[in-house]
């Protein structure tokens, strides 16, 4: 499996919402001890043994052209690939898998069809939601951090996520709607 957790390279968006696909990444490559590499596009890896783990360096919004590289070098088709990502539409603390979708105003999954003329790919949505916080204009809610008192709440989704991904891999992806959504 390739597992892509989109977001934006850099600190300056290092903390932000739309970063929660990096975040994921980071842990596992963190639980697992591993360490990332450059690839051979505009993408940073590690691979954990029949899987690969990605952080695009491109910006969200060209993540399909990324996606792509990756596909091509690794001679891999779109049944092996999931993609991780933010969610205004849903709750913080929700985390939804799907197997197809259109891209619901998320530029970057947008992006990702576009390129791979497919809505067929394996997905886990990530909840960042917060009614309390003022979430129009959607650009500027998903380029802000969330405020620190959510940090207990980011942690257990995180968690759960990477448990989700787990049984993923070993239990394919209606099973793990079943059991996760």
């Amino acid at each position: 499996m390739i597992l892509v957790g989109l977001g934006n390279p850099g600190d300056k968006y290092s903390t932000t919402k739309h970063n929660f696909g990096y975040w994921i990444i980071d842990s596992i490559i963190r639980k697992c001890s591993l360490k990332l590499k450059a690839g051979k596009g505009d993408y940073l890896y590690a691979q954990h043994g029949d899987s690969f783990l990605v952080k695009p360096t491109s910006y969200m919004n060209s993540s399909g052209l990324v996606v792509n590289q990756i596909l091509n070098y690794y001679k891999a088709s779109i049944e092996d690939l999931v993609i991780i990502y933010d969610d205004i539409d849903l709750t913080l603390g929700t985390i939804r898998f799907r197997d197809k979708g259109g891209p619901a105003g998320h530029r970057g999954i947008e992006n990702i069809i576009y390129q791979l003329r497919s809505e067929s790919f394996l997905r886990l949505r990530l909840g960042i939601a917060v009614e309390d916080l003022h979430m129009k204009p959607s650009e500027k809610y998903v380029l802000s951090p969330f405020p620190k008192k959510y940090k207990e709440e980011i942690d257990l989704v995180i968690n759960k996520s990477v448990d989700g991904l787990e049984y993923l891999l070993d239990n394919g992806i209606e099973k793990t709607m079943n059991k996760f959504n």
